[in-house]
């Protein structure tokens, strides 16, 4: 699918709750892939599992939102910029942020980088 240059993907049973961020992702020239579409595609290219002490790249689903603010910080954007770019508050980024980081387990600026990288949502 990647190969014959899809940009997104999702399920149909994803369509509902997603596909108006499908779109405004795509037509942004941003990739949008459905979590448990990113979650298939990651675990075929990886093809196997993570080693004990790196982060757990296959955990809790993130919303689009979610990889939307992931996606920002992780390519070096503070709260106030990522709130201006996706017209939200900063108090809402930051909600997302600390709402990311616990959904992930990260303590870090340094591993929600790592976890962009690995998951393809930057690319370094």
């Amino acid at each position: 699918m990647l190969r014959a240059g899809a940009h997104g993907c999702m399920l149909k049973s994803d369509a509902g709750r997603e596909l108006v961020s499908a779109i405004e992702a795509l037509t942004r020239g941003k990739p949008f892939f459905t979590s448990k579409v990113a979650g298939i595609l990651l675990s075929r290219q990886v093809g196997h599992a993570w080693s004990s002490d790196t982060i757990d790249f296959a955990g809790p689903h993130l919303s689009a939102r979610e990889r939307e603010v992931i996606q920002l910080l992780a390519e070096g954007k503070s709260n106030k910029e990522v709130a201006t770019l996706l017209n939200l508050s900063v108090k809402t980024v930051q909600t997302h942020r600390a709402n990311i980081m616990r959904k992930l387990n990260l303590h870090s600026l340094g591993q929600l980088i790592h976890y962009a990288i690995r998951n393809g949502i930057i690319a370094c």
